[in-house]
C-alpha cells in the first residue's frame, strides 16, 4: 500500500472541499490516518524554520541518544533533523515542533493541556481550587501536568513516620503512565487541548480522538496498541517514562485498579477516570 505525503493529502482534500460527498475535513484526514496512509505528526508547519528549534534541548537529546555532540556528528542541522524525521530540512514538521520547538503554541496554539481542579463533583461548578494552561514542548507539558495533579492530591501517611511527606493517594507511576499515553497517542488532526479535570472524588484526563482503528478497551487492558504517532513515540522513549510496548495502561492498572477507560467514539475523545480514595474524616 502506497503512503501518501502530507502534500498529496492536502491536494485530495482541496479537490473534495466543494463536493457534497465529502464530509468534514477531519473525518477525511482520520480515514487516511487509520489506514496508515498519512500521519498528523508528519505535516510540515508552513511558517516554521530550523530557527524555531530549541537548539539546547535537541543537543542534549542527540548526545544522550548517540553519545556524541551535534558538532561531532559531522552533519549540519538540516541533515540531522531530516534523519530524525522532525523536518524536511527547511521547515519543522509537527513532531519536530512538539518535541523540540522553542514555542510550539506559536504555531499550533490548541496543542496544549488545560488543567482545572473543581471544588465539587460536577464540571458545572463555579468553584475552582486551581487551574493552569500548560504550554511548551511535550516534555514540558508532561512535567507540568504531573506537577499540577500531584500538588492537588492528598498525601497519606500509610504507616509512615509523622515527619514523612507521605504517599500520594494515587500512585505517581499510574499518573505518569496515563499522562504520557495521553500526550503521545492523542489525535493531532484534532485542534483541541488535552483536558485534566480534577474533582474531589476523581481525576479525569481527556484526550482528543477515540482509539485508533479497531482497537478496543479490552485489548489495551492486555497491552495491545496501535501507533498513531510513531515519530513522536520513537523519540519520547528517551524523553519521558514511555516504553512504547503497549505496557502503559496495564502498568497503570497494576499499580492502581480504580481506573475507568472510556472510548467515546461519538464525542471523538478518550477518557481516563481515576477514582480518588475516600478519606476517613478525623
Amino acid at each position: 500500500m502506497t503512503t501518501l505525503t502530507p502534500e498529496q493529502l492536502e491536494t485530495i482534500l482541496a479537490q473534495g472541499e466543494d463536493s457534497q460527498y465529502v464530509t468534514a475535513r477531519e473525518e477525511i484526514q482520520r480515514m487516511f490516518q487509520e489506514t496508515g496512509l498519512v500521519y498528523a505528526e508528519e505535516n510540515i508547519i508552513p511558517d516554521s524554520s530550523l530557527q524555531d528549534l530549541h537548539r539546547t534541548r535537541l543537543a542534549v537529546y542527540f548526545e544522550n541518544r548517540y553519545q556524541q555532540t551535534l558538532e561531532e556528528s559531522g552533519l549540519d542541522l538540516a541533515q540531522i533533523t531530516k534523519s530524525l524525521h522532525i523536518s524536511n530540512g527547511e521547515r519543522l514538521n509537527l513532531a519536530g515542533l512538539l518535541l523540540f520547538g522553542k514555542n510550539p503554541q506559536q504555531f499550533r496554539p490548541a496543542f496544549m493541556v488545560k488543567a482545572v481542579y473543581i471544588d465539587g463533583t460536577d464540571i458545572a461548578s463555579q468553584h475552582y481550587r486551581d487551574s493552569e494552561d500548560i504550554e511548551g514542548c511535550l516534555l514540558d507539558q508532561y512535567e507540568r501536568s504531573l506537577a499540577f495533579i500531584t500538588r492537588n492530591l492528598h498525601r497519606l501517611q500509610a504507616g509512615q513516620g509523622i515527619n514523612s511527606l507521605g504517599k500520594l493517594e494515587i500512585p505517581e507511576i499510574t499518573l505518569q503512565e496515563v499522562l504520557v499515553n495521553a500526550l503521545i497517542h492523542r489525535d493531532y488532526f484534532i485542534p483541541a487541548p488535552i483536558r485534566i479535570l480534577m474533582f474531589i472524588d476523581r481525576v479525569e484526563i481527556i484526550s482528543p480522538g477515540h482509539l485508533p482503528n479497531h482497537l478496543t478497551i479490552e485489548q489495551i487492558h492486555f497491552g495491545l496498541s496501535n501507533m498513531r504517532n510513531p515519530i513522536i513515540a520513537s523519540h519520547a522513549t528517551r524523553q519521558m517514562p514511555y516504553r512504547g510496548l503497549g505496557s502503559g495502561i496495564p502498568r497503570a492498572l497494576e499499580n492502581y485498579a480504580a481506573i475507568q477507560l472510556i472510548d467515546d467514539r461519538a464525542g471523538n475523545q478518550f477518557k481516563v477516570i481515576i477514582q480518588r480514595p475516600i478519606l476517613e474524616k478525623p
